[in-house]
């Protein structure tokens, strides 16, 4: 990546701006009715995540989301003073491109892409309401699928070029499943600029916070999971000789 921060904050605000205009404004146009509509909404997200990583993966990590920054940060992987910047980027790329959108389609009557917590959703032959309490959980867990596959894979490099592709597939899974529910948004940058836009702030502490709490979890595990990586190779390599 580059050393110089001004080409990482440039990158950080296009990718993140390209993916609330793109995911957002698919989410505002198809409305997100249906399993198909869901899918191509759950497509666009995936896709522009995918492509501006490896377009810019090489510049910033391409996080365009403040949880994976976070995630990024707790694991040790990026300075605090650079996370702070990174952060500010993705959430005035996130508003800028949402007032694009509101300019461009001229009402907020379609919701410009506002993640909503789903109410009397039909599942086969009942129908169910996401509370906040379960839209909390379902987006930190959404979140802490992403970061980890973000940490697993660009971070920890065992992906090599093809880290992007995991990272925009995760999403991509993370949406058909949420989508219908709490309109999986997972990143306080894609939640809160349509939030702006449209003036609709409803749960909007729920969707800047479930995301760093996923993040925070995810990076943990991260770094567990590879101290006993590195543990075990140890006793192995210690052990060999005596066999």
């Amino acid at each position: 990546m580059s050393n110089s921060l001004t080409p990482k904050l440039a990158a950080e605000f296009i990718g993140t701006f390209a993916f609330v205009f793109i995911g957002a404004g698919a989410a505002a146009v198809l409305g997100g009715t249906g399993l198909g509509g869901i899918a191509a909404i759950a497509f666009a997200h995936g896709l522009t995540i995918m492509v501006f990583a490896f377009a810019y993966g090489s510049i910033s990590g391409g996080h365009m989301n403040p949880a994976v920054t976070i995630g990024v940060l707790a694991a040790g992987a990026i300075r605090v003073g650079d996370a702070l910047g990174y952060i500010i980027a993705q959430l005035i790329g996130g508003i800028t491109a949402a007032l694009l959108l509101l300019t461009v389609l001229g009402s907020t009557a379609n919701g410009l892409g506002v993640p909503q917590l789903a109410q009397n959703l039909v599942l086969g032959a009942t129908t169910v309401s996401i509370t906040p309490a379960a839209g909390f959980v379902i987006e930190a867990v959404l979140a802490f699928f992403l970061v980890t596959a973000v940490l697993g894979t660009a971070v920890a490099g065992r992906a090599g070029s093809l880290a992007p592709l995991a990272i925009g597939m995760t999403l991509t899974l993370n949406i058909i499943m949420g989508g219908a529910l709490t309109g999986a948004a997972f990143n306080p940058a894609r939640a809160l600029g349509p939030m702006v836009a449209t003036g609709n702030f409803a749960d909007a502490w729920l969707y800047m916070t479930a995301p760093f709490v996923g993040a925070v979890i995810a990076a943990f595990v991260h770094l567990g999971l590879t101290r006993l990586i590195g543990e075990r190779t140890i006793v192995h390599l210690v052990a060999t000789p005596a066999e």
